[in-house]
């Protein structure tokens, strides 16, 4: 007797929803950059770098960090597109842009043990890509003079696209 009672005490809540998750909780929608938006974002960085005399590797990277575009210029450095690569993926992993990232992972920082992280690079050049106020990639530049000129050159990159990504 306890055994059915139990068994529709269980079917009762399992059909009323106690207990269990909602659709809703168990899934979520998310917006996706094209692989045409961040090829347009690697050639507008680009050639913002190539029109004040940088040579540099462009990578986009999507929201979880993988990449979608990568362009070489001629003469950057083979250092370049793991460079770019990992500045793209430590924006969107950290959710910010390298230039601070830097400053608040220096060494003596409470923040500094972030710089171990695999794949983690705390150098300027690496900007997250917004839509919708949602991170949907990452930019990173390696090739410049320094970090903030690889940051000017992936903001310019963003800029070519952002109406689009507000749409």
């Amino acid at each position: 007797m306890r055994s059915k009672i139990f068994g529709a005490l269980l079917c009762t809540l399992s059909v009323t929803g106690f207990g269990s998750a909602h659709a809703e909780d168990a899934t979520f929608d998310m917006t996706v950059m094209t692989p045409e938006t961040a090829l347009r974002i690697a050639k507008a960085a680009l050639e913002s770098c190539r029109a004040k005399g940088y040579q540099v590797a462009v990578t986009v990277v999507d929201r979880m960090g993988v990449s979608q575009a990568m362009i070489r210029d001629r003469f950057a450095g083979p250092h370049t597109p793991d460079t770019s690569f990992r500045k793209a993926w430590t924006a969107v992993s950290f959710r910010g842009n390298t230039v601070e990232l830097a400053a608040n992972t220096a060494p003596g920082t409470p923040q500094s043990g972030a710089r171990d992280i695999k794949y983690a690079l705390m150098l300027g050049g690496g900007v997250p890509i917004e839509a919708g106020g949602s991170i949907v990639g990452g930019v990173g530049i390696s090739g410049a003079p320094n970090g903030e000129a690889d940051d000017a050159c992936a903001r310019a990159g963003i800029e070519a696209v952002i109406v689009d990504l507000e749409m």
